[in-house]
């Protein structure tokens, strides 16, 4: 029997319009490809998880609104459980502004709408699927009571919480302490420790700072470095960078959201932490050749191959 997913988090409406290059203060630039699409960190990662083969559940909150309605629906034809996915009345579903430029980087802005209403009480409410769970994968988009409700109870019943900080923003020493991998980015990572990552010997110091907090496995993400990994074993620290696997990039919007999909179902599947990475860089990859957020996650066929046939990704242990 597949261990089970349970991804806790936001939903948002996705509007994207590419351009030559990001507006400066008080300029307009005329863009093109304008498209709305499914998006909100939670529901990437949910799509994710279910499109590379895991068993995957969803908890979120939609508007009562044309798109609520249809990304459920777009939801369970990807395979994913939504029966803890509500519609809110008198809101609306959750809304993200997207530009994207030449170079494949993105510039966002959202607005929660009713991303705000998955807070404890919500998740007190369902917190038998959280109970059942065996990993519980979280973001930074919804508030943070609920995701230390739900987080404390995985703790009390045994499932794994893995979070992944974006947007990253300081947190609280109650919910840091329940956390048992955690998924930042450079930024993230700074922003959460207070040290510049740039390489791995600051990735290490970083990490270093979040193992104090109680977390014991992190894995940053370092963009064209590859992947940072640093793990609590006995009384020990072991460190690996997973490098990453080079492709031409068109829009890296997703792509930190394939990563943690990828990381998420190649653990439930029984493969060990830096394994898990490989196959996770790989998922990412893929995404930045495509436009999109969830348009541009693989399936687990995809990524297999690629990951199968693409020469990369060495694994290097830095200490133990």
């Amino acid at each position: 029997m597949k261990k089970q997913i349970l991804v806790l988090g936001s939903v948002n409406a996705d509007h994207v319009l590419r351009v030559n290059q990001f507006p400066r203060p008080g300029e307009t630039v005329t863009g093109s490809q304008y498209s709305i699409v499914g998006g909100g960190k939670g529901a990437n990662q949910a799509v994710a998880c279910a499109r590379l083969g895991g068993q995957t559940r969803f908890m979120a909150c939609v508007g009562v609104d044309a798109f609520g309605g249809q990304i459920i629906r777009q939801l369970d034809d990807d395979g994913i459980d939504t029966g803890c996915v509500e519609q809110i009345e008198g809101v609306n579903t959750g809304v993200a502004l997207i530009f994207v430029d030449d170079n494949a980087e993105n510039c966002i802005g959202i607005a929660g709408e009713a991303n705000h209403y998955l807070n404890a009480t919500f998740v007190e409410r369902h917190q038998q699927v959280i109970k059942t769970a065996d990993y519980l994968l979280m973001q930074l988009e919804t508030p943070e009571d609920g995701l230390l409700e739900a987080a404390t109870l995985a703790i009390q019943h045994d499932t794994t919480v893995v979070l992944n900080p974006t947007p990253g923003k300081p947190l609280s020493e109650a919910l840091l302490a329940c956390i048992d991998i955690i998924t930042p980015n450079q930024t993230e990572a700074e922003v959460l420790t207070g040290v510049k990552v740039e390489d791995p010997e600051s990735a290490a110091h970083a990490a270093s700072v979040l193992h104090g907090r109680g977390i014991a496995t992190v894995v940053i993400t370092m963009g064209s470095q590859g992947a940072f990994i640093s793990r609590l074993q006995d009384d020990d620290t072991v460190t690996e960078m997973v490098s990453a696997f080079h492709v031409a990039a068109v829009d890296t919007t997703a792509a930190g959201d394939t990563f943690n999909g990828g990381l998420l179902v190649a653990l439930t599947e029984g493969m060990d932490m830096v394994a898990a990475t490989r196959f996770a860089n790989g998922c990412g990859a893929l995404a930045v050749k495509r436009h999109g957020a969830q348009t541009s996650i693989p399936t687990r066929a995809e990524a297999d191959d690629f990951v199968a046939n693409v020469s990369g990704s060495p694994v290097v242990s830095l200490s133990r």
